[in-house]
């Protein structure tokens, strides 16, 4: 999990421009140490995303078997793994092994050192090793290098010192961006959209999810497609001939790197195909849970905020559970109880991040949409994070965009209060109007979180007094699970109740009633 971080002598109110009242000369000279100082934090605590010891669990994240299975996927310094060419177009290896990160910093420091250290986490969690940083002060990237072409060679003298194999930009790079700082550079570069997905397709289990991430990869490719050598060779056309060329294979007809394109949107639109074809089968899950009246809680949050380890505390449900950003992809949905015994589902979502890539939120908009048709919305925040504001606007500015989401009720739960300072959770309940403090590992606020559940769940609206006849006991275990009871007793002529329960059941409670 990640540390808890002391305060920065940045974050005073200089923090926006710690060098603003300094000579130009000495200014240069000021930002680039302050710019050093960030860099070596950073790389002081690379290892947040699967911190030293590992992935601390409590007793109700269960024996955790997936755990084995990811590691065994880990990448192994030295050994490349590439990812394999689904759509039969020449896809650019893409290798994390040894990296160097690369951030700007625009205004606030503090904001550029936490962009900063996600990318540094992200890098981990992929199975990268990160060797050095550079944070280089500008207002906007350089439209032709995105650093500038002085600091684009001192990033290469970098990359050769260190041995590094890849460069993370903390960024959305244009092609002509990447192309030109390859070029410089001499090794791979790969932007943070590229690098998150990534860690998704490593992933994604379920048929959904990597259909998901295949859609969102090719969307990213599709306009980042660069020919070298073959690549632009030119299918055979049927206009101008050459010599020898034979009938069938005169023209210019069609280059390799339009043929690639051709066939990436074929697959995308197979994809979408699969996709929507994925979507009646939950849509039919959701109408039964709406039909048997069974209220649903969604939980979502910024990645590795402790939703699945909620999941587990609130439910058992033992789902996989690991310190890393992006552990859970595949959204899980588990039935439980509340304290007064009734039933209601909870649903794990896949975890949200700064600028996370729009080719991913709009390939997981359909299961985000359970979300969408919650009773409640348990939104869980990492009280010890160094910035949980931001990531509370990341998530927000995200489920903005879900249909539905305006009409569900949300609460901010401030996990991982033991490694929280209390300031700082004073400081969130101060700043927003409905929250709730836990420590899924160790339990506190648990008991309290539950009964707040079983208080905004939709209640029942139709009281029942009627005797229900033995043979008809399915109809009083669904009161059970689905209603209220107030009374229940045993006669001659079968199970008196007294209680709650929605239109329908009670129709049906009605119509085998005994009629005295």
């Amino acid at each position: 999990m990640p540390d808890s971080h002391e305060p920065h002598p940045e974050t005073s109110d200089a923090a926006t421009d710690p060098v603003q009242a300094i000579d130009p000369g000495a200014a240069a000279v000021a930002a680039r140490d302050l710019a050093s100082d960030v860099v070596a934090r950073v790389l002081a605590r690379a290892g947040t995303a699967r911190a030293d010891g590992g992935t601390v669990h409590s007793a109700q994240d269960g024996d955790q078997i997936d755990l084995a299975e990811r590691a065994a996927l880990r990448r192994v310094a030295g050994l490349s793994t590439e990812l394999e060419d689904v759509t039969e177009v020449e896809y650019r290896q893409l290798r994390l092994e040894r990296v160097v990160l690369v951030g700007l910093w625009a205004r606030d420091l503090v904001d550029a050192e936490v962009s900063l250290r996600e990318l540094a986490a992200l890098a981990e969690t992929a199975g990268s090793q990160v060797l050095d940083g550079l944070l280089q002060r500008r207002q906007t990237p350089d439209p032709g290098t995105y650093l500038g072409s002085g600091k684009a060679a001192d990033l290469a003298a970098l990359v050769a010192a260190n041995g590094a194999d890849t460069v993370i930009v903390d960024g959305d790079l244009a092609p002509s961006q990447r192309r030109a700082l390859e070029d410089i550079i001499k090794v791979k570069v790969v932007d943070r959209t590229a690098l998150i997905l990534d860690i998704f397709a490593q992933h994604a289990k379920s048929r959904e999810g990597k259909a998901q991430v295949e859609l969102a990869q090719l969307e990213y490719l599709l306009p980042r497609l660069r020919g070298w050598g073959d690549s632009m060779s030119r299918q055979a056309g049927g206009q101008v001939g050459g010599a020898g060329a034979g009938m069938g294979s005169r023209g210019p007809g069609e280059t390799k790197i339009e043929l690639d394109r051709r066939r990436i949107r074929d697959r995308m639109a197979k994809l979408r195909r699969e996709i929507a074809a994925m979507a009646p089968s939950r849509e039919t899950k959701r109408a039964s849970r709406r039909r048997n009246a069974i209220p649903s809680v969604a939980i979502a949050g910024y990645t590795n905020a402790g939703k699945s380890s909620l999941l587990n505390a609130l439910t058992g449900a033992g789902v996989l559970v690991e310190n890393a950003l992006f552990a859970t992809l595949d959204p899980t949905v588990r039935r439980t109880k509340t304290p007064d015994g009734r039933v209601y589902t909870l649903a794990d979502t896949v975890g949200f991040v700064r600028s996370l890539p729009h080719q991913l939120v709009e390939a997981f908009r359909s299961t985000l949409e359970e979300v969408g048709e919650a009773d409640l919305l348990l939104h869980i925040v990492d009280a010890s994070h160094p910035d949980p504001e931001g990531q509370i606007e990341a998530v927000r500015h995200v489920l903005a965009d879900i249909p539905g989401m305006a009409d569900v009720p949300e609460v901010v739960v401030l996990n991982k209060a033991d490694l929280a300072d209390a300031e700082t959770i004073t400081r969130l309940r101060s700043r927003e109007r409905n929250t709730l403090v836990v420590s899924a590992h160790t339990g506190e606020g648990i008991p309290e979180l539950l009964d707040f559940i079983a208080a905004s769940l939709p209640h029942p609206g139709v009281q029942v007094d009627l005797v229900v006849p033995y043979e008809r006991g399915d109809l009083v275990n669904r009161v059970h699970l689905e209603g209220e009871i107030d009374h229940l007793e045993h006669t001659g002529e079968g199970t008196l109740l007294r209680g709650r329960v929605d239109d329908e059941l009670a129709a049906e409670l009605a119509a085998a009633a005994v009629h005295g």
